[in-house]
């Protein structure tokens, strides 16, 4: 789902150009929407902190789709990007679910068209395809299981040893999974802009800086950071280890959005975002902070843009994702 849309199909998607009285609080108003509509935010770890505040859930993907496979809401309003949003569709088909920005996508997501991946299983077959969440509904389609990157070894590992499995789109996570399981995978050569721009030679250089701190990284990182780091894990599980080591001091190399969750679980602790190759020396998602607290607001006034899904792929993509809990369930 690319963020260049027209302004022809913002439109047809229901995206809403209005200005946001200044006087208005926006955290007041958005509790009234939410009682008067009955209405759930769900919120990634990547938001801003003012989204990540006003959110009844806050989550990694595999988080975001169990509580979304549970809300009893009427109205879902998924602070994140698309696929997150087209998520919650597929398992919350009679609620409606909007989202802040209809054009935040995904780099990772949009490296996988579905033409070109129909392709790659036809030139693989008998594979198992185990998809990681962060695609279209169009790859879901195509998927025999998704995963997070909080499930992925337990899903490939639920998979019979002599079945040869696909994995994509992300290759970083999928070679961090092959090596932790010893599983030979087939990768997809996709990968996520935020996790691929962190900068060796900068992480180097920070942890000669802060001796004490602990490097910890996301699975989505290349292999020769992942080599540096103390702990590899999920974001829910870089923020639990945060929490629960001993240490006072941490690297991260994630988006920068999941250090405000860090620093309200351990106040007495530091975190210091790993430097990327780029110019801004910020690591933040430009598809994630599309969403703001005032399109928040206008999404739930309005209740657009609404996110549907493609009636040919609804169930082809569902069975994948209610394969993925019930194996997360066990």
């Amino acid at each position: 789902m690319s963020i260049l849309l027209s302004e022809t199909e913002l439109q047809r998607q229901g995206y809403v150009h209005e200005a946001v009285d200044p006087r208005i609080d926006l955290f007041e108003a958005i509790q009234d929407l939410k009682a008067r509509k009955n209405a759930v935010i769900l919120a990634h770890y990547y938001q801003d902190s003012d989204i990540q505040d006003i959110a009844d859930y806050i989550g990694d993907s595999l988080g975001l789709a169990q509580e979304a496979a549970k809300t009893k809401a009427d109205m879902i309003v998924f602070a994140g990007v698309h696929f997150m949003a087209e998520t919650a569709k597929l398992l919350n088909p009679g609620r409606k679910v909007v989202m802040p920005d209809f054009r935040a996508g995904c780099s990772l997501a949009d490296s996988c068209p579905p033409e070109a991946f129909r392709q790659f299983r036809e030139a693989h077959p008998g594979h198992v395809v185990i998809s990681y969440i962060n695609c279209t509904a169009a790859i879901k389609a195509q998927s025999d299981i998704i995963c997070t990157s909080s499930n992925a070894i337990k899903v490939v590992e639920s998979v019979a040893k002599d079945t040869p499995i696909i994995f994509a789109p992300d290759k970083n996570l999928g070679a961090w999974v092959q090596k932790k399981t010893g599983r030979n995978l087939v990768l997809w050569d996709g990968a996520c802009m935020v996790h691929e721009i962190f900068s060796l030679e900068k992480i180097t250089k920070l942890k000669a800086q802060h001796p004490e701190a602990l490097f910890i990284a996301h699975p989505e990182c290349e292999e020769a950071v992942l080599k540096l780091a103390d702990f590899i894990g999920s974001t829910t599980g870089l923020l639990n280890f945060t929490r629960e080591n001993s240490a006072k001091s941490f690297i991260v190399a994630t988006e920068s959005g999941i250090l405000h969750q860090m620093a309200k679980a351990s106040p007495d602790k530091t975190f210091i975002p790993a430097p990327p190759n780029n110019n801004c020396a910020c690591n933040d998602c430009p598809h994630m902070k599309l969403n703001t607290l005032e399109k928040v607001y206008l999404c739930m006034k309005h209740e657009q843009p609404e996110v549907n899904i493609d009636p040919a792929l609804f169930d082809a993509a569902l069975r994948p994702l209610q394969r993925m809990l019930e194996i997360s369930a066990k």
